[in-house]
């Protein structure tokens, strides 16, 4: 045993990266970020992703053509017993065909497949896991977010680490004591920007006018992200406001739906649907807005203070580490007025607008940045690794 021990030292440590899909999102940032970013002389690194669902853009063919992944049947959103089962024991002998040191999974359906595989392949993994949010509100019934709320438990008892992209994340899991205080390990997300140019440039490449002012929504269009939230709140700006003008730049399973309600409404809304070019979406923005019920630590309010963009967002989540209140942006409550009264400010006072906007710049790279998020996933596999001699 002390043999195989030192030859995982005097080796490429090895990482299986199971999640359920790579669709336009926070996780997929994430991954892609480590992906390119871990020590290519230091890790072994694989990647194992499912397919996206009809309607959702696929990051790695939009964003990321660079990153290699091996793609499984049954390992994509949606849950089905029978296709779960044979997924299960596909896992299980690619990990033992593979024989990584640490298996680290993301998302809710790959955390729980990925451990379960883990344990039934016998084959003395590290396990992580990643919560990029939680399923424990607003997406089950009671019943089955009690199910859910077990599975965690039971799974976070075998489960090395379990990382959260926020403190507010891992604190409502510990509220239902899924895990020990000790297991967590807080990473929040990282990134970078390219390509940002001057907002005239962006304006002019999407064929926007410039002299509105436009308010951007970035993300999926589905309940949880409460983009009828966002309809009631661009109704209210837009009745004292006629000089301004709503981005939204996603798609998701009420996109039609949406766009019936602002075209009933005669909504000053511009539906731009899934896109890639998000850094020129940023600069051609002057205000970004999130609507949400639920969040674990929103990507776009990173990718808006990395383009020194002000935000107002509902309080969910870990918001409140990526927004400071009053200093980057505002943070409101769950009412789509008081998300007008907040976009409301920022309209009537440009220089609070800027000096908002150039604050979340100076926060976010400090903390978002990729670079962190690396070192923080290389440290933390060295480490476990390293635990095998003790």
């Amino acid at each position: 045993m002390r043999q195989s021990q030192d030859n995982i030292l005097n080796r490429r440590i090895k990482v299986m990266r199971i999640i359920a899909r790579m669709n336009v999102g926070g996780p997929a940032v994430q991954v892609s970020g480590l992906m390119r970013g871990l020590s290519a002389t230091e890790f072994d690194h694989q990647l194992y992703t499912g397919y996206c669902s009809e309607g959702e853009a696929d990051y790695i063919k939009e964003q990321a053509p660079d990153i290699q992944a091996i793609q499984l049947d049954g390992l994509g959103r949606k849950v089905s017993p029978r296709a779960d089962f044979f997924l299960l024991f596909k896992l299980i002998k690619e990990i033992r065909e593979f024989k990584p040191d640490v298996i680290h999974t993301h998302t809710a359906k790959a955390g729980v497949i990925g451990r379960i595989a883990s344990i039934l392949s016998f084959h003395p993994s590290k396990r992580v896991h990643t919560f990029h949010g939680h399923l424990l509100s607003g997406y089950f019934s009671p019943l089955i977010t009690k199910i859910v709320i077990l599975i965690e438990k039971m799974l976070a008892l075998k489960t090395n680490i379990l990382v959260s992209v926020g403190e507010k994340v891992r604190d409502e899991l510990l509220e239902k004591k899924i895990g020990k205080l000790a297991k967590y390990r807080i990473f929040p997300p990282g990134l970078v920007l390219q390509n940002l140019v001057a907002r005239d440039t962006a304006l002019a490449s999407l064929g926007l006018d410039p002299k509105f002012t436009y308010l951007t929504f970035i993300g999926r269009i589905t309940q949880i992200k409460r983009p009828d939230r966002f309809l009631e709140m661009a109704e209210i700006v837009s009745s004292k406001n006629k000089n301004i003008k709503f981005l939204v730049a996603g798609g998701g399973d009420l996109l039609e739906k949406c766009k019936l309600i602002a075209s009933d409404i005669d909504l000053p809304i511009i539906f731009l649907g899934w896109r890639s070019d998000i850094e020129n979406i940023l600069s051609a923005s002057d205000i970004v807005v999130l609507t949400s019920d639920n969040e674990g630590t929103p990507i776009s309010l990173i990718q808006a203070g990395l383009a020194g963009k002000p935000t107002v967002s509902t309080n969910v989540g870990s918001v409140q580490e990526i927004v400071l209140n009053g200093k980057t942006g505002l943070i409101t409550e769950l009412t789509p007025k008081a998300l007008a009264d907040a976009v409301n400010t920022l309209l009537v006072d440009e220089v609070l607008r800027t000096n908002l906007g150039a604050a979340a710049y100076l926060h976010t790279r400090a903390n978002y940045g990729v670079e962190r998020l690396v070192k923080d996933h290389s440290n933390l596999y060295k480490e476990l690794i390293s635990n095998l001699k003790q």
